[in-house]
């Protein structure tokens, strides 16, 4: 049941990054993929604290829905296509934001979840 769960989940995820990304394009994008990245950590920060949810819930929402919703190809490849078009100042900012913000986003929704049992 829990591999039926994750699977539903995961398509939920992608059908909402798609929706959510098929609206920008060209410099816009990338920033796209950043917020849906950090949103989409400071929900798993929630997830692993979620102790009003059953292992199987937390497994669906966060290897399904936030592993369908959330990208990491897409930011390494945004991340080498600024690099391969001169733009190393543009692909170091973009990686340290993710990074820096999803980490953080992380924290935040772990402290979150935590707060609100």
């Amino acid at each position: 049941m829990t591999v039926l769960l994750v699977a539903v989940a995961g398509a939920g995820g992608v059908l909402l990054r798609y929706g959510i990304s098929s609206g920008f394009h060209g410099d816009a994008l990338p920033w796209v993929t950043v917020a849906i990245n950090v949103a989409g950590s400071f929900l798993l920060g929630m997830i692993v604290v979620a102790h009003w949810a059953s292992p199987q819930t937390r497994t669906a929402l966060g290897v399904g829905f936030l592993g369908g919703f959330t990208t990491f190809s897409t930011f390494s490849v945004q991340a080498f296509l600024d690099m391969e078009a001169g733009e190393p100042g543009r692909a170091i900012v973009y990686v340290l934001a993710s990074v820096l913000a999803g980490v953080a986003a992380a924290a935040a929704g772990y402290y979150v979840g935590r707060a609100v049992q």
